[in-house]
């Protein structure tokens, strides 16, 4: 008998103390082109907007076309250079950039299929951009040096590399039979690129108003909208619900976003940053203030593009975001990161959508 009493007494503390592991059920999901990895670069700009552009002309057409993700990267390297030299290297090279940026890329110059531009030369088969930006950042130092006389052989010197790592630009191809430009490309996808903006939430900018966000990959000086965090939030699940993705800047440096365990979350307590990656724990309740602070204080940066396709839940109920990332499609969600809500409300830098995929409020508030 007290054999028996003994056990259920540790039955019953074993149950108080139980903490549940993640199970996930979809919610929502949008049809999209699978992951591609981004390999040994920085471009996960590229490859998330051009995803986001992907599921778009599947929205709009029913038709999956495989976008070239070098293509806009060709073009943007050859921008970032004219920016660095032109302000005497008082702006940011490198290989980062924003999800404008690839709008603006196909807005100049259109956009090709992967099959006619892969930016893959020689015989490499994997993307490794580390050589031609230590050449070109090399480069353009000596160009943007304001005691020198700038020769104008400087753009052909930057186009020489480019070319030789990337490949030269295409100005047509055939594609299913049919020959095309990029420009002409671009208009067979029925994409029109003014229809996207950007939205964020800062409470140092007015609302309802486009700002330049100050971080170090708006190289291109490109606006964003301005809102209330709350309503951030609501036009990404509002667009989401309608069928819509968006193409995601985030902070991916918190001990809380797992690359392997593919899951991000931001814990209520501290002391709970190992455990909340394997067991469900509360999380923290974020106000724009603390989004605020933690933005201002360089805890919260912009590291990482990426692309939300969909909606899962776990097992209590708690809503997560299904984040396509270009890192690979290995992993417990098959390279998809499932985000939680105070992750996304906390860490998301900004999200570029579909102007219809807004709330009505929202888009009588910015006039789009």
């Amino acid at each position: 008998m007290k054999k028996s009493i003994f056990s259920l007494a540790l039955l019953s503390i074993g149950f108080c103390g139980y903490s549940q592991a993640y199970e996930f059920q979809t919610v929502k999901d949008i049809e999209a082109t699978p992951i591609i990895s981004q390999d040994q670069t920085g471009t996960c700009w590229s490859f998330s907007t051009t995803s986001f552009l992907e599921a778009e002309i599947i929205r709009i057409t029913g038709k999956p076309i495989d976008l070239s993700e070098m293509f806009n990267v060709r073009h943007t390297y050859d921008k970032k250079a004219w920016t660095y030299v032109m302000r005497q290297g008082h702006a940011q090279f490198g290989e980062g950039g924003l999800a404008h940026d690839v709008i603006n890329s196909a807005k100049e110059f259109g956009v090709v299929p992967e099959d006619a531009y892969t930016g893959l030369t020689g015989s490499a088969t994997k993307y490794n951009h580390a050589k031609m930006v230590a050449e070109l950042e090399k480069m353009l130092k000596g160009y943007a040096d304001p005691g020198k006389k700038l020769s104008p052989e400087w753009k052909s010197e930057v186009k020489k590399v480019l070319d030789e790592t990337l490949g030269k630009s295409v100005t047509e191809f055939n594609y299913q039979g049919k020959m095309y430009t990029p420009k002409s490309f671009l208009e067979m996808t029925k994409l029109k690129l003014q229809d996207y903006v950007t939205i964020s939430s800062y409470i140092n900018e007015p609302y309802y108003k486009p700002f330049i966000l100050d971080i170090p990959d708006n190289f291109s000086n490109g606006s964003f909208y301005n809102m209330p965090l709350d309503e951030f939030m609501q036009n990404i699940d509002n667009a989401i619900d309608k069928g819509y993705t968006l193409a995601l800047d985030i902070d991916v440096t918190e001990d809380t976003f797992s690359a392997d365990k593919q899951l991000a979350v931001i814990p209520a307590d501290d002391a709970d940053k190992k455990s909340i990656l394997t067991e469900i724990k509360p999380e923290r309740q974020i106000t724009p203030d603390f989004r605020q602070a933690e933005f201002e204080n360089f805890d919260t940066t912009d590291d990482h593009l990426m692309h939300i396709v969909g909606k899962v839940k776990d097992q209590k109920g708690n809503m997560y975001y299904k984040v396509k990332n270009s890192w690979g499609s290995k992993g417990p969600h098959s390279g998809f990161v499932y985000m939680s809500v105070p992750y996304v409300r906390l860490k998301a830098i900004s999200v570029l959508v579909h102007k219809d995929g807004l709330l009505k409020k929202t888009k009588k508030e910015l006039g789009v």
